[in-house]
């Protein structure tokens, strides 16, 4: 299934750990559907946000800590972090020296597509009750993504071994989905749509014309193979097109109204809820970052 690149900028990842004090970023997309995210931070990181990916992390040097569903969290250098598409949270330092850490988000599409051919076309998208664990597997995968190259076939082999580490640990190993048909198609055709639209808001009746389901039908379908609904990846689509511009130094109202947004403020305000920093605070972040 085709995937959208997902990444910010493009920027390599070569520096792990804080040099200067000063908090930064990176991010790069190396697969299709595959995005690398390496950050510093001390002190409040990220806001109460949502992704609509699965966001696969290793923290990497001090206390990392956030609240998740409903409570507060913290995560050891080598332990996993696994925070699933659409579920608030948000991310600090857990002691005064702060903390690094790396990470994938990858696309739940990708995911779902992998399970089902190790597990069976009755695999569900695998839930980690556990936020923070010590996964071998995906400790690995992750190690291995940040060491290796981006060679299509590693690409696979990547998305092959975080399905496994997530079945792993997925507490409910050998439950199916309640949702085993699914028009692939024409749930492909409703993302098309939604990923070469970014600088307007889609209509539902577009949706349903493109994918000839009814917009409830696809809204069930859509969220069983992307992890969101049709609405929010819509707005992730916008809210990272308009991230490409601030990354290139674009002025915010331009960012802003090349995405689709009202004004400045509306952007504003949709990108601290998806990325948990204001888009002027993601700008200096990956100055520092490069």
């Amino acid at each position: 299934m085709h995937t959208h690149s997902s990444g910010s900028g493009g920027v390599g990842l070569e520096r792990s750990c804080n040099e200067d004090g000063s908090d930064w970023l990176r991010s790069t997309t190396i697969f299709p559907g595959v995005e690398l995210f390496e950050a510093w931070f001390q002190g409040s990181a990220y806001r109460r946000h949502r992704h609509d990916t699965y966001a696969i992390g290793v923290t990497q040097t001090g206390l990392q800590a956030f609240a998740y569903r409903g409570a507060t969290h913290s995560s050891l250098p080598g332990n996993v972090v696994v925070l699933h598409p659409d579920e608030a949270h948000d991310g600090r330092a857990g002691n005064e020296a702060g903390f690094g850490y790396r990470q994938l988000y990858v696309e739940p599409s990708l995911i779902l597509a992998a399970l089902r051919v190790l597990r069976g076309e009755g695999a569900a998208l695998p839930f980690a009750r556990e936020p923070v664990t010590v996964n071998k597997t995906l400790a690995g995968a992750i190690r291995g993504a940040f060491e290796g190259h981006a060679d299509p076939l590693a690409g696979d082999e990547l998305v092959l071994q975080l399905a496994e580490g997530l079945h792993e640990a997925d507490s409910g190993i050998g439950r199916t989905s309640t949702l085993t048909r699914l028009d692939l198609a024409a749930v492909e055709r409703a993302r098309q749509l939604l990923d070469a639209e970014t600088s307007r808001v889609v209509r539902s009746d577009e949706l349903e014309a493109v994918s000839g389901l009814t917009r409830f039908d696809l809204a069930r379908q859509f969220r069983a193979v992307f992890g969101a609904s049709p609405y929010r990846y819509s707005v992730m689509r916008r809210l990272e097109a308009a991230r490409a511009q601030i990354g290139l130094q674009a002025p915010l109202v331009d960012a802003a109204l090349s995405a689709g947004f009202a004004d400045q403020a509306h952007l504003t305000r949709m990108f601290t809820a998806r990325f948990g920093i204001t888009p002027g605070r993601y700008r200096e972040l990956r100055s520092r970052g490069s």
